[in-house]
């Protein structure tokens, strides 16, 4: 998948995203960003060195951040990293209302911080079946050896696909006979079966991960990934 199409779209189309840390009570915050800037691989964006979400950031150094218009979202879970001061003037050319809440020299009490890896979910609920894709950018995109990630769990041979399929995606395991049962449960009709093979396949790209499925298999036949 092209990550930069996702990002952008999250950047430039949606731009205002909930961003969840852990917060010090332990347990979840969240708060609404603006995004400052993507490239090909990140996301950039900004906060003020006195706030919590700063202190959660660079100590956990990881978040989760998600954005949604006209029901279509994208997801991000990865790693952030504080980077050079002077991207602020260019956060601020490229968004000059930031200059409203932080005017002149003020804008020094802030910092910027890049979205630089991780993985992603785009889903677009205007389309039936609706599309529902996964994706990972920047460093995490490179496997062992320096390989490329496996984006498309449908194109690999069985053995394989377990292992690939996204979190919380569920696939048909051995088990399944064909019966036919797990069809009209799919709110998204994304259960196929062919001539080639009777075991039925879940098409993950318009996969709702709603479980359906799962439940109503007499076979317990389909599981969910961890």
């Amino acid at each position: 998948m092209d990550a930069e199409r996702f990002l952008r779209f999250l950047h430039e189309d949606i731009r205002e995203c909930a961003f969840a840390t852990i917060g010090g009570d332990g347990r979840p915050a969240i708060r609404i960003i603006d995004l400052m800037l993507h490239d090909r691989d990140s996301v950039y964006f900004l906060t003020a060195r006195g706030k919590n979400f700063y202190r959660e950031l660079t100590e956990q150094g990881f978040v989760a951040v998600t954005g949604q218009k006209g029901y279509r979202m994208v997801s991000l879970r990865g790693f952030v990293r504080q980077v050079e001061h002077e991207l602020i003037d260019t956060m601020f050319e490229q968004n000059p209302d930031m200059a409203i809440l932080y005017p002149g020299e003020t804008r020094h009490v802030l910092e910027p911080f890049q979205l630089f890896a991780g993985k992603g979910e785009y889903l677009d609920l205007t389309v039936r079946p609706v599309v529902h894709e996964t994706f990972a950018f920047g460093d995490d995109c490179i496997g062992e050896g320096g390989a490329p990630l496996a984006r498309n769990a449908d194109a690999l041979p069985d053995e394989d696909r377990t292992a690939a399929v996204p979190s919380g995606s569920y696939f048909v395991t051995d088990l399944c006979t064909g019966c036919r049962s797990c069809l009209p449960a799919c709110p998204q009709d994304c259960i196929v079966l062919s001539a080639e093979s009777p075991k039925a396949r879940i098409e993950s790209d318009h996969c709702l991960r709603c479980g359906a499925c799962a439940e109503i298999c007499p076979h317990s036949a389909i599981e969910r990934s961890a």
